[in-house]
C-alpha cells in the first residue's frame, strides 16, 4: 500500500511543523507561562488544574480518534448502512446529559456529576471497546455522549467555585491548549492503532488515564464546598424539552448528512421541535439576544454556527476543489486548533482586558475568515489562502470562547450556573447542527460534493452575515456593564 505510506509520511511531516509552531506560539514566552504557572499550579490549585486539563484532553482525545477510526469499526462491525449512528448517539445523549446535568448541579453542586460523569464515560470506553455488534456500539457511544454532556457543565462550575474572575481566562487558555495536542497527534495515532493493533484500542487505551484523571477529580470533590442554599426563583430545564432538544439536533444532522427532499422535511420539522424545545431550555430573550446574559447565550450559538461553515467544510472543499490529498485537506484543521490556544492563551495574559471587546474582536476575525473562506472555495484561487483562514478562525474562537464563559459566570446567579451552562452548550451544538444541516442543504441543492464552490461561496457569504450579527448583538451590554 504505496499510498498509504505515502500519506503517512506527508502527515507525520506536517505534523512535526504542526508541534513546532504550537511551541512556538504556546510555550516559548516565558512571561507568559510564568504568568499560568503562578495561577495555575500553586498549591491550592494544582490538584484542580491537572484533573480538569486532564479530562479536557481525554475528551478530544477520543472526539479526535473515533472520527478517525470509525470507517474501520463500522465496516468490521458490519453497520456500514448506519454510519452516522454511532455520531448521532454520541450527540443525543450528550444534549441530554449536558440538560439534566445543569439541573443536578443547581440543586447539589458539581459533586455528583464530577464524579458520575467519569465513570459512565469510562463505562462507554469499554463497551463500544469490546463491541461485537453494532447495536453495542452504539450502547458504548451513547455511554461516552452521557459522561461527556455532564462533565461539560461540572468542569464550568468547578472553574468558577476554584478560581477567581481574574484568574479564570488562565485557566480557559488552559483548556484550549488542551485541545492542541490532540488535534495534533489525535488523529495519526488514532490511525495507526487502527491499522496495526485494532480500532478497539483507540476507546480501550484511554481507560487507565480515565482512571487517573477520575481520582484527581475525587481530590478536587473533597475541597468543595457545599450547594448554595435552595432558590425559589431557580428555572430548572425539564427532561422533556431535553430529550425534544435532542430529538431536534438529531433530525437537524441526519439531515445534513443525507440531503435529500425528504431530508429537507424532516429536517424543517426538527427545527421546528427544536425551536419548542429550547423555549424551556434558553434564558428568556435568549432567541431576541436580549442585553446580558441573554445575550452571552446567544452570542455562542451564532459564533458556532459562524465556525461550523469553516471547520466542517474546509477539507470537503480542498480536496474536491483544489486536489489536496487527504492529509493536506485536514491540515488546516490542525492550524485552526493551534490558532485558537494561540488566541485563548493571548487573551489569558491580559486578565483586566474587556471581555466584552473581546468577544466582539472575536466576532470580527471570524467574520474576516469566513469572507476569505468564500474567496478560498473557487477554483481560481490559490490554495495556501486556507491556512489563512484558518488561523484568523480559530484565533477568533480562542479569544471569544473564554470570553463568553467568563461573561456568563458575571451574569449568572450562584443558583442558575448550571442551567445557564447548559443553556449556552446547547446554543453551541444548536447553532453548529444549523449550519452543517444548511451547508447540506446548499450542497444538494446548489453543486455537489464533487463541484461545491457554488455552494460554499454562498454558505460564506451567509455565515459571515451571522458572524457580523454576532458582532453587532454584542456591541449592546446592560449600562452597569
Amino acid at each position: 500500500m504505496g499510498w498509504r505510506r505515502a500519506v503517512k509520511s506527508a502527515l507525520d511531516l506536517q505534523l512535526s511543523r504542526g508541534c513546532r509552531l504550537a511551541y512556538m506560539t504556546l510555550i516559548a514566552p516565558k512571561a507568559a507561562s510564568s504568568r499560568r504557572s503562578a495561577v495555575l499550579w500553586t498549591p491550592e490549585h494544582r490538584t484542580a488544574t491537572a484533573g480538569l486539563v486532564l479530562v479536557v484532553t481525554l475528551v478530544a482525545f477520543e472526539s479526535m480518534g473515533v472520527a478517525t477510526a470509525m470507517p474501520t469499526m463500522v465496516a468490521e462491525l458490519g453497520g456500514q448502512g448506519h454510519y452516522a449512528w454511532p455520531f448521532l448517539a454520541f450527540l443525543i445523549a450528550s444534549v441530554v446529559a449536558t440538560v439534566l446535568s445543569g439541573r443536578v448541579c443547581d440543586r447539589h453542586g458539581p459533586k455528583p456529576s464530577l464524579l458520575v460523569g467519569p465513570m459512565i464515560f469510562l463505562a462507554g470506553l469499554i463497551v463500544a471497546g469490546t463491541a461485537d455488534t453494532m447495536s453495542v456500539l452504539l450502547i458504548g457511544r451513547a455511554l461516552q455522549g452521557i459522561g461527556t454532556g455532564t462533565l461539560l457543565v461540572a468542569v464550568s462550575l468547578v472553574i468558577a467555585l476554584i478560581y477567581t474572575d481574574r484568574e479564570r481566562p488562565v485557566v480557559y487558555a488552559a483548556n484550549a491548549a488542551a485541545w492542541v495536542l490532540p488535534a495534533v497527534l489525535g488523529p495519526p495515532i488514532a490511525g495507526l492503532l487502527t491499522e496495526h493493533v485494532g480500532w478497539r484500542w483507540v476507546f480501550l487505551g484511554l481507560t487507565p488515564f480515565v482512571l487517573l484523571g477520575a481520582g484527581l477529580l475525587v481530590v478536587v470533590v473533597r475541597r468543595l464546598g457545599p450547594p448554595p442554599a435552595e432558590s425559589q426563583g431557580t428555572r430548572r430545564a425539564g427532561v422533556l424539552a431535553a430529550l425534544a432538544a435532542a430529538a431536534g439536533v438529531t433530525a437537524l444532522t441526519w439531515a445534513a448528512q443525507h440531503p435529500s427532499p425528504e431530508a429537507l422535511g424532516y429536517g424543517l420539522a426538527g427545527l421546528v421541535v427544536l425551536g419548542i424545545a429550547l423555549r424551556g431550555l434558553l434564558p428568556s430573550g435568549t432567541l431576541r439576544a436580549r442585553p446580558g446574559l441573554p445575550t452571552v447565550v446567544a452570542s455562542r450559538a451564532l459564533i458556532a454556527a459562524s465556525f461550523a461553515g469553516i471547520e466542517a467544510f474546509i477539507p470537503l472543499t480542498m480536496s474536491a476543489v483544489h486536489g489536496y490529498g487527504p492529509a493536506a485537506a485536514g491540515l488546516p484543521l490542525t492550524v485552526s486548533a493551534i490558532g485558537w490556544s494561540a488566541g485563548s492563551v493571548l487573551q489569558g495574559r491580559y486578565p483586566d482586558w474587556s471581555r466584552e471587546r473581546l468577544l466582539r474582536s472575536g466576532f470580527f476575525l471570524v467574520a474576516t475568515a469566513l469572507a476569505l473562506f468564500a474567496v478560498v472555495s473557487q477554483p481560481w484561487a490559490p490554495g495556501w489562502l486556507v491556512y489563512v483562514v484558518s488561523l484568523f478562525a480559530g484565533a477568533g474562537m480562542g479569544i471569544a470562547m473564554p470570553a463568553i464563559s467568563l461573561l456568563l459566570l458575571r451574569f449568572s446567579t450562584e443558583r442558575e450556573r448550571g442551567f445557564n451552562t447548559s443553556a449556552m452548550q446547547l446554543g453551541d451544538w444548536m447553532g453548529s447542527a444549523m449550519t452543517i444541516g444548511l451547508g447540506g442543504v446548499l450542497l444538494a441543492g446548489l453543486a455537489s460534493a464533487t463541484e461545491p464552490s457554488f455552494a460554499m461561496a454562498v454558505l460564506a457569504v451567509l455565515m459571515t452575515a451571522v458572524a457580523l450579527t454576532g458582532a453587532v448583538v454584542t456591541g449592546r451590554w446592560p449600562a452597569a456593564e
